[in-house]
This record gives C-alpha cells, sequence and structure tokens, in this order.
C-alpha cells in the first residue's frame, strides 16, 4: 500500500475542448488567428504607448501593462491549446502543468489588482483634477504596478504551494485543454474537500475583494460625472465605460469558473477559451475603438510611415 502511495504521476493527459478530430481540425485556423491578433494587438498597444509622448500619462502607463499581462495571460495556455488540436495524445509534464497553473494566477491576480489601480487613476483625475498630477506622479504609478505584479506573485504561489506536495498516483486525465486547479485536485490520491475550501478562499477573496473595490470606484464615478456639466463629462464617460467593459468581460468567466456552485464541463471550457483567447484580444480591441488618443497616435503613426 505504501509502494503505491509513492508512485508519482511524471506527466498529465488532457481531454481537450472536444473528443471529435474534425471539430479540432476546424478550431485550429479560428484559434490561430485570434491568438495571433491578440498577440499582435496588444505588443501594439504597447509599443504605441511607449514611442507616442503624447500618451506618456498615467493612464497610458497603466493600459500599457495590461496590455502586456493580456499578452502573457493568453500565451500561458494558447499555444498548447492550439498545438494539441493537431496531437492524439495531448500530454503535458508535471512540471508543466505546474507552471502552467502558477502562470495563469500570477497573471490573473496581478490583472485583478491592475484593473484596481486603473480605476483608483479615474477615480482621482475625476473626483479630484486640481491634484491628479501630484497623486499620479510617476513614482507612485510605478510603484502600484510593482504592487499588483506582487500580489498577484503572492496570490499564485499561495495557490501552488497547496498543490505541489499533493499525491497523484492514479487517474492522470484532465478533462480541459490547461491544468486548471480544481480539475488537477480531482487526480489527487487524498481527500481534498478541505484544500479545496482553503484554496476557493485564497482565489474568492481576491477576485472579491478586487470586484467590490471596482463596483465602489465607478458607481462613484459615474454618480460625480452626472454632477457636472454635460460637455466635460462626456470624454470621463467614454473612458470610464471602456474600462467598466473590460472589468465585466474578465470578472465575468472567472465568477462563473471559481465560484459558481454548479460545474458543467462545456459551459466549463467555453468560459476558460473565453477567458484565456477571447478577453486578451478584446481589450486593445475597446480601447483602440473608444479612445480618441489611441486613434489620433495610431494615425499619426500610420502617417509618419
Amino acid at each position: 500500500m505504501e509502494e503505491a502511495n509513492q508512485t508519482v504521476v511524471s506527466e498529465f493527459i488532457f481531454q481537450g475542448l472536444s473528443a471529435s478530430k474534425e471539430l479540432q481540425i476546424f478550431l485550429l485556423l479560428p484559434f490561430s488567428v485570434l491568438y495571433l491578433m491578440a498577440v499582435v494587438g496588444n505588443l501594439f498597444i504597447v509599443i504605441l504607448i511607449i514611442i507616442d509622448h503624447h500618451l506618456h500619462s498615467p493612464m497610458y502607463f497603466l493600459l500599457a501593462n495590461l496590455s502586456f499581462i493580456d499578452l502573457c495571460l493568453s500565451s500561458v495556455t494558447t499555444p498548447k491549446l492550439i498545438t494539441d488540436l493537431l496531437k492524439v495524445n495531448k500530454t503535458i509534464s508535471f512540471g508543466g502543468c505546474m507552471s502552467q497553473i502558477l502562470c495563469v494566477h500570477f497573471f490573473g491576480g496581478g490583472e485583478m489588482v491592475l484593473l484596481v489601480t486603473m480605476a483608483y487613476d479615474r477615480y482621482v483625475a475625476i473626483c479630484r483634477p486640481l491634484h491628479y498630477s501630484s497623486i499620479m506622479d510617476r513614482q507612485k504609478c510605478i510603484w502600484l504596478v510593482l504592487i499588483s505584479w506582487v500580489i498577484g506573485f503572492i496570490h499564485a504561489m499561495s495557490q501552488l504551494i497547496l498543490i505541489l506536495d499533493l499525491p497523484f498516483c492514479g487517474p492522470r486525465v484532465i478533462d480541459s485543454f490547461f491544468c486548471d486547479i480544481p480539475l488537477v485536485m480531482k487526480l489527487a490520491c487524498m481527500n481534498t474537500d478541505t484544500l479545496g475550501i482553503l484554496i476557493n478562499a485564497d482565489s474568492g477573496i481576491l477576485a472579491t475583494t478586487c470586484f467590490i473595490l471596482l463596483l465602489l470606484s465607478y458607481t462613484y464615478i459615474l454618480l460625480t460625472v452626472q454632477l457636472h456639466s454635460k460637455d466635460g463629462s462626456s470624454k470621463a464617460l467614454s473612458t470610464c465605460t471602456s474600462h467598466i467593459i473590460v472589468v465585466l468581460l474578465f470578472f465575468g468567466p472567472v465568477i462563473f469558473i471559481y465560484l459558481w456552485p454548479v460545474s458543467i464541463t462545456w459551459v466549463d471550457k467555453f468560459l476558460a477559451v473565453f477567458y484565456s483567447v477571447i478577453t486578451p484580444l478584446l481589450n486593445p480591441a475597446i480601447y483602440t475603438l473608444r479612445n480618441k488618443d489611441i486613434k489620433n497616435a495610431i494615425k499619426k503613426l500610420i502617417n509618419r510611415m
């Protein structure tokens, strides 16, 4: 019995999005195009903000960091998903699986905190405009971004530490296209109910705290905007609307995947695809289409070329 318990699983097998080989081949091109668009779109925003001096403001500094995180987040799982569409045996090493878990929670946790930071930036700009330049100076912006990365790293490490030493000695098939903690925990050769509560509490506290802060921030901002003249508040309202759309796109799938009590496999897979493939693509599109400064910077860049 002791020998069985000491057996180590060296790799896991993904079941992927579908058992149909035809459907997998059909999805190969769309997913490849979507991932390429997400990479190019987010990288373009980062480079554009760096090279255009008119975009060297706290809001765009934070936006560049958001695009960079989205670029990293989509690159954790999507390339593996695309290559696995061509494979019969979709395997991942134990180390690779743990790395996916670490990176997903690192970038995901960091993005949650960064979205709160962006809401704080808009709060200062709209509710305390006369003090904006002194409150949101360059040094503070850098510290706020560093804090988001640090919190994301602490969150990811706390998640990884809880599952790293779990004994995996039985089935090794994961019904998904990436290593998600709840699905990996099901394969452990021990009762993980208590551990599951701790992990959900860890993720739930971070996600819920960030979501409540965002909800309060944007509610206060929108109420403040309503009290000002329509001419002065139209740009602020447009910017906040873009931010709110991004927040809803990010937190919607997260809430359903990790906090929804009922687990339906195809729904979980769809939301996981939306979270890792679609959302990183929509974010740059939303900011590009709704932001006049970004559109003007693009026009200037095209004219130079």
